[in-house]
């Protein structure tokens, strides 16, 4: 190990000396170019100085091979895995030099893997371009690989600037395996930040963050591909522009007669922005954090307004039907937020190394803040617990109501808490559980019940023709999530880990039920079996070496 790493330290220097430097510290044929390494004390272990320079650089790195198993009966649409594996690498190369400022610091991070099976070749990671899949049909979604910049940032002076993980976290899933809880953890965002040391272990970190990495979907309805009668399927496709409906008129009585439709995509129109106070001392540390986040959406699109019996409505048309009801221009802007409360206690009086997280986050139209998607995933409106769940879960920060034509913002709430306890300096276990809650404004789905077929499957059936269906729609429903874990963890010598874990999932809808998605069997138009909560339980094993 030694060999591997003086041979990458000494790449590492020829590169940032440069080819004049590389022919003054490297002649050819040098067998003494580990000699030439010298250690560099100021930062801790592992540091060498570069020759010929004052500057000091650690590499470091990690192998994991990890597989698990996830009982799923549903074997329809491709679904039914339940073997996943992941074999993984990491480089790190940590470059630090002392200035006027203070310390000048420079830290790279590549993480690479090849990973199986649905649950850890997820879509949250490709919606991100963090992972490409492979496109066979048996493969798609099921295999997947990952080359990505995990970390690049620059920091002098209190600045910190490049991609680092979001100063919104705090938990991030310190004592997990999976990091399944529901809790924020953004390993990796654009940001640039000022933190400023008050004293006594106090420090006050102000952030703007890439907000591209954090949002949830405006909920857009589908929009049918052409006109279709009022209540007749249709063939349905998602745009680019995501539309969503705003109902221009209605019979008198709970029937829309013509919806024209609003761009829901989100713009990046300004960062999201982010403070932290953090405390550190010998007992422990304590954090509190905040955001704000930009969510709007755009003005109507030129895809025609939709009437009765398969009829479009004249752009001119739709805009008077609209005025009349006080809409004049679906472009509009709200600012969702969050704030995040947490301690560490270290507990050496149980066993050296034990510690404990508690932690809790509120937020309204920024969601994966909370982090209550983490595991259902995120960058996507309509997702189900794991694949093949009986629920599905509507996630987005928030929905454009269809009457009023105005957003309104989702709220969520999580608390987690962990415990890491060392049995002997070679074994130990964590313990955690979380719970999340996912709630939108009372009556904004019943909103959608009056779009009758003008838009797609995604929008209830009436709600007074079919009063049952209606009920039993998944659209836009509240539902919460208990997750619960332990793990056990063998170290026999120093930098390895040999670790199994269990873990539960329960996620349910808060009121009434809704159709099983592992049933796909209709009777009369109603769903043959019914569901109101999804259980799963998954086991993961791991051996890790890190250098």
């Amino acid at each position: 190990m030694s060999r591997l790493k003086s041979g990458l330290l000494a790449c590492c220097a020829s590169l940032a000396a440069g080819p004049a430097g590389h022919a003054a510290d490297f002649p050819r044929g040098d067998s003494g170019l580990a000699d030439d390494l010298r250690a560099c004390n100021a930062y801790g272990a592992g540091f060498f100085f570069i020759p010929g320079t004052d500057t000091c650089v650690r590499f470091s790195g990690r192998a994991r091979y990890e597989a698990g198993f996830v009982p799923n009966r549903n074997r329809t649409q491709s679904q039914g895995d339940q073997s996943q594996a992941r074999g993984m690498i990491r480089l790190n190369l940590d470059a630090r030099s002392q200035t006027d400022y203070g310390v000048l610091r420079a830290f790279l991070r590549v993480d690479a893997a090849s990973r199986t099976g649905i649950l850890q070749s997820t879509g949250t990671q490709q919606r991100i371009a963090n992972a490409f899949p492979a496109l066979g049909q048996d493969t798609f979604g099921r295999v997947q690989n990952f080359f990505i910049a995990e970390k690049a940032f620059v920091q002098f002076a209190g600045i910190t600037a490049g991609r680092a993980a979001s100063f919104f976290d705090f938990y991030a899933h310190d004592y997990e395996m999976s990091g399944l809880t529901t809790g924020s953890n953004l390993s990796s965002t654009n940001l640039l930040a000022y933190t400023s040391r008050i004293g006594g272990g106090l420090s006050l970190s102000l952030s703007m963050e890439d907000p591209f990495f954090r949002k949830q979907p405006v909920y857009a309805a589908s929009v049918a591909a052409a006109a279709a009668p009022l209540g007749a399927p249709s063939q349905f496709v998602a745009p680019t522009a995501a539309p969503t409906p705003v109902i221009l008129a209605t019979d008198g009585g709970f029937n829309a007669t013509g919806a024209a439709f609003l761009d829901a995509v989100q713009r990046s129109r300004m960062p999201d922005f982010v403070a932290a106070l953090h405390y550190d001392d010998s007992w422990g540390s304590a954090h509190l954090s905040s955001a704000v986040a930009n969510i709007n959406v755009g003005g109507f699109i030129a895809t025609p307004a939709l009437g009765p019996a398969g009829t479009t409505i004249a752009n001119d048309t739709a805009a008077a039907l609209l005025a009349a009801r006080g809409v004049t221009s679906g472009a509009q802007t709200d600012y969702g937020w969050a704030v995040q409360a947490g301690v560490k206690l270290n507990l050496p009086m149980i066993a050296s190394g034990d510690g404990i997280y508690l932690q809790a986050a509120y937020a309204e139209g920024a969601m994966n803040y909370t982090g209550f998607t983490f595991f259902t995933g995120s960058y996507a409106s309509n997702l189900t617990p794991i694949q093949g769940a009986s629920v599905q879960q509507f996630v987005s920060d928030a929905v454009v109501n269809p009457i009023t034509g105005k957003l309104e913002l989702s709220t969520s709430f999580t608390v987690v808490s962990s415990f890491l306890h060392y049995w002997t300096p070679e074994w130990r276990s964590a313990f955690y559980g979380s719970y999340g809650a996912l709630n939108y404004k009372r009556g904004t789905r019943e909103t959608f019940s009056m779009l009758n077929g003008l838009v797609g499957n995604s929008a209830p059936p009436n709600a007074f023709a079919n009063p049952v269906a209606f009920s039993l729609s998944p659209v836009l429903r509240d539902t919460d999530q208990v997750i619960a874990g332990v793990s056990l963890i063998w170290s026999p010598v120093r930098d390895l880990d040999i670790g199994i874990e269990g873990t539960y999932i329960g996620t349910s809808v808060q009121s009434g039920r809704v159709p099983d998605a592992t049933y796909p069997i209709l009777v009369n138009g109603l769903p043959f079996v019914t569901a109101n909560r999804h259980d799963a339980g998954q086991i993961r094993m791991r051996i890790q070496c890190d250098f």
